[in-house]
């Protein structure tokens, strides 16, 4: 299985309370072989909405990249999309979620889970 490694310059950027908060989670499900894996797919009020989950598995066609230990997993479809998109994490008195600072987006909705590019 190859992957592409990225290393050097990362595909997608973390911020340190997106960093924190994914440590904290991946910590939380033990996943220890795997890391953070962003994607995009059809749906959302403005046409494509982005994914997050954890995965112990790198397909053959994801790119792999490693933010301060953290390995973050996009598979190639997604890749055009994300590309230089900022990860953040916001936490308030109630609740927590992540941010998606897309330069690549040409339009979000309010809630700013679905962009158009």
């Amino acid at each position: 299985m190859e992957t592409t490694d990225t290393t050097e310059k990362p595909i997608v950027n973390l911020t340190e309370a997106a960093l924190k908060e994914v440590k904290r989670l991946l910590d939380l499900q033990g996943i220890t072989e795997g890391g953070l894996r962003l994607g995009v797919k059809g749906g959302g009020c403005s046409g494509l909405s982005y994914t997050t989950n954890f995965d112990e598995k790198i397909g053959e066609f994801d790119s792999v990249s490693e933010v301060d230990g953290v390995k973050v997993i996009i598979d190639a479809k997604s890749e055009i999309y994300l590309s230089g998109m900022t990860l953040d994490y916001e936490k308030d008195m109630v609740s927590g979620a992540f941010k998606f600072i897309n330069p690549n987006a040409s339009k979000t909705c309010g809630c700013g889970e679905s962009f158009s590019a």
